[in-house]
């Protein structure tokens, strides 16, 4: 019996889990369409098909769903930049392959990135201090090329803070416009903003 409960145990987990991402997803949506502050949890139930005491099992408020959005977000972008690091080569690739996988996640996740671009001022405590810890720590990895290309003298001696805020704002924004019907995928776009991007910073 012991052996058999251990075994359950991973299951029931990996369900809760699945559910709870779900549940994430189809929040993303809600607040991207109608705004944070403007959903109820009413609301929220509703689009997720589940009463309220359900909802409670999986997500404890409104603001800890907005974290996870948050962190949804930033799971896949530091993934794409850990994939970049373990590939390394030239700085001017590591900042190239970093574009692709930004450009890649903004594709495939239009409403989680449009909260988070909108709507963290509604995290407070805690959560603000670990989303705010969690985006300058990528903000560091795009420093880290840079300066690694300056060192190397394939980049003239920019500002890599200023930088990068500019290499980040050039990439983040195109959830404006970067749709999934659309006729360009994040693919067609990364490669021509890294060379505008890439020549600008030459040596």
């Amino acid at each position: 019996m012991p052996r058999a409960a251990a075994t359950d145990e991973p299951e029931r987990s990996a369900k809760w889990k699945a559910r709870r991402d779900t549940i994430v997803d189809t929040s993303a949506k809600v607040f991207a369409r109608r705004g944070y502050h403007a959903t109820g949890i009413a609301e929220l139930c509703e689009v997720n098909g589940l009463g309220k005491g359900a909802f409670y099992h999986y997500i404890a408020s409104k603001e800890e769903l907005l974290a996870a959005i948050h962190d949804r977000v930033m799971d896949e972008v530091m993934l794409g930049a850990d994939r970049v690091a373990e590939a390394g080569g030239a700085p001017s690739t590591q900042l190239a392959m970093l574009g692709d996988e930004l450009l890649e996640v903004i594709f495939r996740y239009p409403d989680h990135v449009w909260v988070f671009l909108h709507e963290f001022p509604a995290l407070t405590g805690e959560r603000a201090e670990r989303f705010r810890l969690r985006r300058r720590e990528y903000e560091h990895r795009v420093e880290a090329v840079l300066q690694a290309g300056i060192k190397s003298k394939e980049f003239r001696k920019v500002d890599p803070r200023l930088t990068a805020r500019a290499w980040l704002g050039m990439h983040n924004y195109t959830y404006l416009w970067l749709k999934t019907d659309g006729r360009m995928s994040a693919r067609d776009i990364a490669k021509p903003f890294a060379d505008i991007f890439i020549r600008g910073i030459a040596t």
